[in-house]
């Protein structure tokens, strides 16, 4: 039988589950497991927590696979690095006797930079609080072996839901199979990325060359948060990036703006004008074709939106927002589609630090957002035509003398490479399968997402091995994903655990 690699972005392995623990005894067991082994399991999170993670530290992040690889094969996993030109990826397989599926799980272990200054506490010593730090919440002592958690408890770390959180689900989930005498009743196999916060630069060729290793029928991927209802949904495809520099520059010295006022050309000005050209007041970006080639959604994914829940309303309120981009258009509609965002802008400093001059540069950072069909390079060109239209010369490096000389507009846009979306069919058998055992695990219909706002690198797995792809996040929406007091909200550690439990014992 053909076997179709479905990468899990949370964690990929293989169990053969009797028949008379499949379904909801599965899921049940995999409760009453987590129930007996609270501590445990978030003693071993919190273990995994302490390690710094950021990508560019080599000599961390090889602490975290060695821990990754430990942590797997102390529950049987066949566990390895798959090494490239940067940090490794983690592999693992659990071979299923008798089994003729194979579902792949797909998380990342790395994380982002952070700033101590801007956390309430240490971002790797992980803290226990009773409530969000929004709402007042208090350090709490971890319970001992025989306590209980509060479900509504938060953790808080670097990388507490993004993205080690799911990893721990899964390997939780392999023991409560295991504490029930049950097994999976397909191979599985796990791939834990190092890099994917950096963009996963290294991913592409170190999948590549595993090609067959990483054969599935299904991949899942654990990244992202759940729906903002709390609802635990699924996301078949997620949005490609690339990232853009634009500088533009004024004199070749910053300049006394009281000398040189209303004379010297200010390119923080410019700057933000030629910003301000390239979208409507209704954030409708005005690039010409920017929104060409985008492949429509099928009918299954129209319907999918229709019946997402209305939760805009409460998170314009959660936001404090009187308003919002889109023309009145909701969130789940506007994430599948292309967007242009400023991530932030640089020329001179400002406040207390600021000074009275005219600046020589600025500079912003723009990431381009894409959907199936636009591919990232086809996206720069675009935006550089439109920045030539507002009648800018555009060059990649810093510009000399004679080029400062004969133009009186310059912009400097260097880019990276990025990569593209990917958005796999919601109607196609084994994606039915799956729909339907996150379903059992929860008691109900899990909000469907045609395509996650974020990205991820599930292009380079598709690219590959050409396998359908299944979104499964379990953490909390609220986590401060990227910024300042990750947290971890427990129950959806908890939750996670069972859906992990049900996927792996899916009945073919």
């Amino acid at each position: 039988m053909k076997r179709i690699a479905m990468m899990a972005c949370v964690l990929g392995v293989s169990l053969s589950v009797t028949a008379s623990l499949a379904g909801p005894q599965t899921v049940s067991s995999a409760r009453e497991y987590r129930r007996a082994h609270e501590a445990e399991i978030v003693g071993e999170l919190v273990e995994l927590l302490t390690i710094p993670n950021l990508a560019s530290d080599i000599e961390n992040i090889r602490r975290n696979a060695a821990k990754l690889i430990e942590m797997m094969e102390r529950r049987g996993i066949e566990a390895r690095l798959l090494e490239g030109n940067g940090p490794p990826a983690v592999f693992g397989e659990i071979k299923t006797p008798g089994a003729t599926r194979t579902i792949g799980f797909y998380a990342h272990y790395d994380g982002q930079q952070v700033d101590p200054s801007k956390w309430a506490s240490d971002p790797f010593k992980p803290v226990l609080r009773d409530k969000p730090l929004e709402a007042g919440g208090h350090a709490v002592a971890f319970p001992k072996t025989s306590e209980k958690f509060d479900p509504e408890w938060r953790l808080y770390a670097r990388s507490a839901s993004d993205d080690k959180a799911p990893i721990i689900a899964m390997l939780a989930a392999l023991d409560a199979l295991k504490a029930s005498n049950a097994k999976p009743t397909a191979n599985l196999k796990f791939l834990f990325d190092g890099e994917e916060e950096a963009g996963s630069p290294h991913l592409g060729d170190i999948v590549t060359r595993n090609a067959a290793l990483l054969g599935a029928d299904v991949w899942l991927c654990a990244d992202g948060p759940v729906h903002q209802s709390r609802r635990q949904q699924l996301y078949f495809g997620v949005r490609g990036i690339v990232k853009i520099d634009i500088t533009l520059y004024g004199a070749n010295r910053a300049l006394h703006s009281g000398h040189y006022g209303n004379w010297s050309p200010n390119p923080a000005m410019r700057l933000a004008k030629l910003l301000a050209s390239m979208k409507d007041d209704s954030g409708r970006v005005l690039i010409q074709g920017f929104y060409d080639g985008a492949v429509p959604l099928g009918d299954a994914e129209k319907k999918a939106l229709k019946e997402m829940p209305a939760t805009d309303p409460e998170l314009m309120r959660e936001y404090g927002l009187a308003g919002t981009d889109g023309a009145g258009r909701s969130l789940g509609e506007l994430i599948n589609e292309p967007s242009l965002n400023i991530d932030g802008l640089r020329s001179e400093d400002v406040g207390r630090q600021s000074r009275t001059i005219i600046p020589a540069e600025a500079t912003a950072t723009l990431d381009l957002r894409l959907v199936k069909g636009i591919e990232p390079h086809r996206q720069v060109e675009r935006l550089i035509a439109h920045i030539k239209k507002q009648g800018y010369f555009v060059v990649k490096d810093g510009p000399d003398l004679e080029t400062r000389l004969n133009h009186p507009l310059i912009a400097r846009v260097v880019s990276e490479e990025g990569y593209p979306a990917v958005r796999t069919s919601m109607s196609l058998p084994i994606v039915k399968k799956v729909i339907n055992a996150v379903e059992l695990a929860i008691g109900q219909r899990p909000v469907m997402l045609p395509t996650m706002g974020g990205s991820g690198p599930l292009w380079a797995i598709d690219a590959a091995t050409k396998a359908p792809q299944v979104g499964v996040p379990i953490v909390n929406h609220d986590n401060n994903q990227h910024s300042s007091n990750e947290n971890l909200r427990l129950q959806n550690l908890w939750d996670g655990i069972e859906i992990f439990s049900a996927l792996m014992t899916i009945v073919w």
